[in-house]
């Protein structure tokens, strides 16, 4: 059995750290029972200074790194970026008061009003650069790809989730995960909309029964099991059945009126999967020093338990497939070709290798993404056109003339749907559905500052840099004075020129560069194929205060800002994904049966 973490944690630190305390202690008894020369201190003060020792090196080595780091910034001719100020040694008051927050971005929109928008986040004595600069992201993602990795730290946290998967690996680790993935993305395969059609007939039949009886869905969580069922069904020709479960009712519902949902695998698996997502999350603000605070486990086993439970067997089952069909890994030269019709993802993965460890982490990468990103923008799509029925009204009337009310989407009747496809631009725009990602310098490099006359940010080697385009979504100076507002047609008037066509990195829900995301176009597809069948069976969205638990509402400190966050009817939140903490609890209006007749 693997020693705990903080064990481990300790066992790699202490010699470094104690190291000249116990060097001095060795130096006092040689010097006293061996070169008779006794130093004239008491010995309970030799004692004491021997024990004040220990943080006397510590933080003289902290010093230390700091004049170091701004003699290298000097001699590169830049300058460090702005330090949040911190009350408490290692910066535990800012832990605190992010921990403390509803959602980070809170506490780094707070900052960026204070200090621009890059700054040194300095917490438990390791710099973590914060920026929402598009030029920034443009150098860490695409002009200085290879100068800019993971990073150690990033894979420590992620490890008992992510494992060695494409998401937290770097070099010909990554490349060979991406060249695996690479073939099974053909436009071929995203724009199969048969499967898309029968499990979003299933989510539409299951709320319109809810809609009947009076009561809300939690939509957030209907479409997390649509996705779910679809992701499985699509990666591993395996359906979970999600949505077979049934939906849950409000905890404000009485019992008389709620059935709760039974105890079935999939709602376990769905339940594990958020969980374990969450709790790696919560490792990522103590960065390399989150062993310390995940001492005796990395408390996501339980949940990784039961995801590996779905996993293991169905990997099991394609790599005896494979081996029953003697079928033989491609060669190199065939990897970026197309997988083969009808074999699933899993079934091209073994084509590639073999390893169980490989094979479950890449799984359970692709699921993440293929699950929770959609499930994210999908949601905040609903809750918007909840919050704007104008612009619901006019969706739906493309969908109509586009469309009709009964049959199911082509591919070419939604690349023609444009009003649908700046919806969900501006979905993704407010609410992107990876709101704050990071990579770690490999070598020293500096930053550009946009501040005239000023010098670039110096940005030391084996540091990491956190970046949210959330908030560079948010940004008046990038997006115009009503950049806080949802208005899809941003993206089809002139703001589409005057702003994103001359500086497309201030748009980047899809991250960008060689590690850019390769389902894009898949998540378009099925976003846009579901909110199709949705407006074609309802004409109206409304939000179920009286049904919408406490935990959901926005705090009320949110309607105090002058920002996006006061105009909030629910509460964003983040683990890997944004979601809506508590659900998203809507009703909808069916539409009149001589419209969908």
């Amino acid at each position: 059995m693997a020693p705990p973490p903080g064990i481990v944690f300790l066992r790699a630190k202490l010699p470094r750290l104690l190291g000249p305390t116990i060097a001095l202690a060795l130096l006092r008894v040689v010097a006293n029972k061996y070169l008779d020369a006794k130093l004239p201190i008491p010995g309970w003060l030799q004692n004491l200074l021997l024990i004040a020792s220990v943080p006397g090196f510590f933080a003289l080595r902290v010093y230390w790194g700091w004049y170091r780091t701004l003699r290298e910034a000097r001699l590169a001719g830049a300058a460090l970026p702005p330090t949040i100020p911190s009350k408490r040694p290692g910066g535990i008051d800012l832990l605190k008061s992010m921990a403390g927050g509803n959602l980070l971005a809170e506490f780094l929109t707070k900052h960026s009003k204070e200090l621009g928008h890059t700054y040194n986040f300095r917490a438990l004595f390791e710099n973590r650069i914060f920026t929402t600069e598009p030029e920034h992201m443009k150098q860490i993602l695409a002009t200085e790809f290879t100068n800019w990795e993971k990073g150690d730290i990033f894979k420590s946290i992620f490890q008992p989730l992510l494992g060695n998967g494409v998401f937290n690996s770097d070099g010909e680790m990554w490349k060979f995960h991406r060249s695996m993935t690479r073939p099974f993305f053909s436009k071929a395969r995203i724009s199969h909309f048969e499967l898309f059609g029968r499990h979003s007939d299933i989510a539409i039949a299951l709320m319109k029964e809810r809609f009947k009886s009076g009561h809300s869905i939690d939509f957030q969580d209907l479409i997390a099991r649509f996705t779910l069922d679809s992701a499985t069904e699509f990666l591993f020709s395996k359906n979970m059945h999600a949505l077979s479960a049934g939906l849950p009712y409000s905890p404000l519902v009485s019992s008389s009126d709620a059935t709760p949902l039974g105890d079935d695998f999939a709602t376990k698996f769905s339940n594990a999967f958020s969980l374990a997502q969450e709790k790696t999350a919560g490792r990522s603000r103590y960065g390399a020093s989150w062993p310390l605070f995940n001492f005796w486990g990395v408390r996501t086993k339980d949940s990784m338990d039961i995801i590996n439970a779905f996993i293991d067997p169905i990997m099991r089952e394609a790599v005896a497939k494979k081996k029953e069909n003697s079928k033989q890994i491609r060669s190199e030269s065939a990897v970026d070709s197309d997988a083969d019709e009808g074999e699933s993802f899993l079934d091209n993965l073994v084509k590639h290798t073999e390893d169980p460890i490989l094979l479950r982490d890449e799984i359970l990468n692709i699921m993440i993404a293929g699950r929770d990103t959609t499930a994210s923008t999908l949601t905040f799509a609903v809750y918007c056109l909840a919050m704007y029925p104008e612009i619901l009204a006019r969706l739906r009337q493309e969908v109509l003339t586009k469309v009709g009310t009964e049959r199911h989407p082509t591919y070419d009747d939604l690349r023609d749907m444009k009003y649908l496809r700046a919806v969900i631009n501006e979905t993704l725009r407010l609410y992107p559905p990876v709101p704050f990602n990071s990579r770690c310098s490999v070598n020293a490099t500096t930053l550009p500052n946009n501040k005239p006359g000023a010098k670039p940010f110096f940005m030391p080697a084996k540091t990491r840099c956190l970046y949210s385009v959330l908030l560079m979504h948010r940004r008046k100076d990038l997006w115009g004075p009503d950049a806080d507002l949802f208005d899809p047609d941003r993206f089809l008037d002139s703001r589409l020129q005057t702003y994103l066509t001359p500086n497309p990195f201030i748009f980047l829900p899809f991250n960008a560069g060689p590690r850019i995301c390769l389902g894009q176009q898949f998540a378009y597809n099925e976003i846009s194929f579901m909110l199709v069948r949705l407006l074609q069976s309802f004409d109206g969205i409304s939000l179920a205060a009286d049904e919408q638990p406490e935990e959901a509402r926005p705090p009320p400190e949110w309607s105090e800002t002058d920002d996006r966050w006061s105009m909030e009817r629910i509460r964003p939140k983040v683990h890997l994904t944004l979601h809506a903490q508590g659900g998203l609890w809507v009703r909808m209006s069916e539409a009149a049966p001589s419209e969908v007749a």
